[in-house]
C-alpha cells in the first residue's frame, strides 16, 4: 500500500470540465465520494473563485483551491485569500506601456478598496470583450470604465487581452521573454477569439501547488491538464496524466494518457487508480 500523502492537482476547462463547461453528474458522483473518504483534491485554473464556483458547483471541496493561473490561493468555502501575488508598480507601468504602444486595451484585474475588481475601458471593447462579459452578466467584480484615466488603479495582479492572434501575437512575444512576468497564450476555448493572459512571475499553477503542498505537509502530487498552461504544472507533478483531448505537447510530458474530458477521464481515473493504490485515505 502506497502510504504517501498526494495532493491531487486538476485543471478545469478542458480537463475536469466537459464541453459545456460544467462537472458532469458522474464526476460530481464519484468526487464527492472520494472527497468524504479523505483524498486531497484541488483545481488550479486561469478563471477567478466566482467563475470556477459557478462551473464546480456540486463538488465538495475542502482543500484551497488555485485561481488566476497562481495568483491565488483560496478557501473555496471562506472565500478567504489565504496568498496573493500581485504586480510591483514598476511592473505594472512596464506593461501599460507595451499595451499602449501595440493599441491593446486589457481588462485589469486588481484588489481596489479590499475587492477584486474587473476594469475596462467601454470605449475600447471588442467583440471579444464584449463575449467575455456577455458570460458574467451580474458579476459584482465588474467596473466599467468611461476611459483610461482609472484603469490601473489598486492592487493590479492579472491582465487578460482579447483578439485575433495577428493582433495579440507581438503583446505574448515581449513578455513571454521577459524573466518579470508569466505570460499565456492561446485560443479561447468556447468562442473564436484568442487570449493573452499577463501575470507576476511567481503568479503561475506550478510555484501556488508548491505551496499547497507545503501547507498541507504533502509528499507528492499528482496533475492532470489538457493544454499548454499545464506544461509548468506537468513539469513538477510526481506524475501527471493528460486528457485524450489535450494538445499533443502536454500528452508527450505526461505518464500516461486518461480519457477525455467528454469522458470523465479524470474522476474515473481516480476512482480506479487511488482506490487500487490505497490513496482514497489521505491521514
Amino acid at each position: 500500500m502506497d502510504s504517501l500523502k498526494t495532493l491531487y492537482v486538476t485543471d478545469l476547462d478542458g480537463t475536469l470540465l466537459n464541453k459545456s463547461a460544467a462537472v458532469s453528474p458522474r464526476s460530481c458522483e464519484i468526487l464527492n465520494g472520494l472527497i468524504r473518504d479523505g483524498m486531497l483534491l484541488t483545481y488550479a485554473t486561469a478563471r477567478s473563485l466566482s467563475s470556477a464556483s459557478l462551473v464546480t458547483r456540486g463538488l465538495s471541496l475542502s482543500v484551497p483551491v488555485i485561481t488566476y493561473n497562481g495568483a491565488f490561493l483560496m478557501n473555496p468555502n471562506t472565500k478567504e485569500a489565504l496568498d496573493f501575488v500581485g504586480f510591483r508598480q514598476d511592473e505594472t507601468q512596464k506593461a501599460k506601456r507595451v499595451m499602449d504602444e501595440l493599441g491593446i486595451s486589457p481588462l485589469v484585474y486588481a484588489v481596489i478598496g479590499g475587492r477584486e475588481q474587473v476594469s475596462w475601458n467601454i470605449f475600447k471593447e471588442n467583440e471579444g470583450i464584449q463575449n467575455y462579459l456577455s458570460r458574467r452578466r451580474g458579476d459584482k467584480r465588474l467596473r466599467p470604465l468611461r476611459g483610461e484615466e482609472e484603469l490601473y488603479e489598486g492592487e493590479i495582479f492579472y491582465f487578460t487581452c482579447i483578439g485575433n492572434r495577428e493582433e495579440l501575437l507581438p503583446l505574448y512575444e515581449v513578455f513571454r521573454k521577459d524573466p518579470d512576468y508569466a505570460c499565456h497564450f492561446q485560443k479561447e476555448l468556447y468562442q473564436p477569439e484568442h487570449w493573452c493572459e499577463i501575470m507576476p512571475a511567481q503568479a503561475t499553477k506550478e510555484k501556488a501547488v508548491r505551496k499547497l503542498k507545503q501547507m498541507l505537509a504533502c509528499d507528492q502530487v499528482v496533475a492532470f491538464g489538457d493544454s499548454y498552461n499545464d506544461i509548468p504544472l506537468f513539469q513538477i507533478a510526481d506524475r501527471c496524466y493528460a486528457v485524450e483531448n489535450a494538445v499533443d505537447e502536454l500528452k508527450a510530458l505526461a505518464t500516461g494518457i486518461i480519457e477525455s474530458n467528454e469522458r470523465d477521464g479524470v474522476a474515473e481515473w481516480l476512482l480506479k487508480n487511488a482506490a487500487d493504490k490505497g490513496q482514497k485515505k489521505n491521514t
